[in-house]
């Protein structure tokens, strides 16, 4: 997967087929803003899953 830019964010998606986690990691001109993880199944998480978490950090 490759970065998702929003509203001069960028998230990029890392996540563990083994531990069935996944985390978005979030930076804003070149520095790191946070980290969000939330669990998934299957062999990948939903780009509904990435998404909504993405609106989340945004309305926050």
């Amino acid at each position: 997967m490759g970065a998702i830019e929003r509203e001069g964010y960028v998230f990029e998606v890392e996540f563990s087929q083994i531990s069935k986690t996944a985390a978005i990691h979030v930076h804003n001109k070149g520095n790191f803003v946070a980290e969000l993880t939330f669990p998934f199944a299957g062999n990948e998480p939903t780009l509904q899953q990435i998404e909504g978490k993405i609106e989340e950090f945004l309305r926050a």
